[in-house]
C-alpha cells in the first residue's frame, strides 16, 4: 500500500516564507492563496508554535515545509534547537537549497539536516551540506526530480526521498522512471532507506514503489 508522506511526518511550519523564488514552489502559491503572510519572500517566525513540540507520543516533524533553513534568523534557529533538546522523543527535519549559507554544529541526536536536489547540477549541495553542517543525521530530497542526477555520494546520508512535481504548472518536467531507479539503486547499495512519494504512482510500477523510513523515526 502506498501512502502520503504526510500520514507519517507532520508539517509544522514554524517559519513561513522564502526568498529563493523556485518556479515550482507550491508553498509560495499556497501562502498567497490562503493569505497566510503578507509577503512570502520575507520569512516570518511563529514562535508560539514551539508549544506543539510538547507531544505525549513521539512524532516526526518537518519544520521547513514552507521555508528554507538557510534563511532562518540565528535566534530562530537557537530557539528551535533549544526546544528540540527539551523534546528528545521527537525527530526534527530541516531542508535547504542553499547549504552554502549555513554554519551549524550540533550534537543533538534528533535533528536531521537535508538538501533538495532536482538535477545533476545541484548534486554538489550534498557535499556542501556535510561541510557546513556538523550534525548526527543528514538526508536528501530529490524532488521535484527533473533530470538524471548521475552518480551520487551518499556518504553520511541517513534517508532519501524521491518525488516528482505535482500540479499543472506550464513547463513542468515529470520524473522519468530511469532517473528514480538510478537513485534508488545507489541508495540501496549504501544501505540508505528510500521513500518514494505517492506522486510517483503511475511513473513507477506498483512493485517498485519503495516507502522506507530510518529506524530512528520509529515508523
Amino acid at each position: 500500500m502506498v501512502f502520503p508522506i504526510k500520514d507519517k511526518i507532520k508539517n509544522l511550519n514554524i517559519v513561513i516564507g522564502c526568498p529563493i523564488g523556485c518556479r515550482y514552489c507550491y508553498a509560495r502559491n499556497n501562502c498567497r492563496r490562503f493569505h497566510i503572510t503578507d509577503d512570502f519572500f520575507k520569512p516570518q517566525f511563529f514562535e508560539n508554535k514551539l508549544r506543539l513540540f510538547d507531544t505525549k507520543e513521539p512524532k516526526v516533524f518537518l519544520l521547513t515545509g514552507m521555508s528554507d533553513l538557510a534563511y532562518w534568523q540565528f535566534d530562530w534557529t537557537e530557539k528551535v534547537f533549544e526546544k528540540a533538546a527539551q523534546t528528545p522523543h521527537n525527530q526534527y527535519l530541516f531542508l535547504t537549497k542553499r547549504p552554502e549559507r549555513l554554519n551549524i554544529q550540533t550534537d543533538l541526536d534528533n535533528l536531521w539536516f537535508g538538501v533538495t536536489v532536482t538535477c545533476a547540477a545541484e548534486r554538489k549541495r550534498m557535499e556542501i551540506l556535510r561541510r557546513n553542517v556538523k550534525a548526527k543525521h543528514y538526508h536528501v530530497t530529490f524532488e521535484p526530480l527533473s533530470d538524471g542526477v548521475g552518480e551520487v555520494d551518499f556518504s553520511g546520508i541517513g534517508w532519501t526521498v524521491i518525488g516528482t512535481e505535482t500540479g499543472n504548472r506550464k513547463g513542468k518536467i515529470p520524473t522519468r522512471k530511469e532517473w528514480a531507479d538510478n537513485l534508488c539503486m545507489q541508495a540501496k547499495a549504501r544501505g540508505v532507506p528510500v521513500f518514494m512519494k505517492e506522486a510517483l504512482e503511475g511513473i513507477m510500477p506498483a512493485d517498485k514503489m519503495i516507502q522506507e523510513f530510518p529506524k530512528e523515526f520509529g515508523i
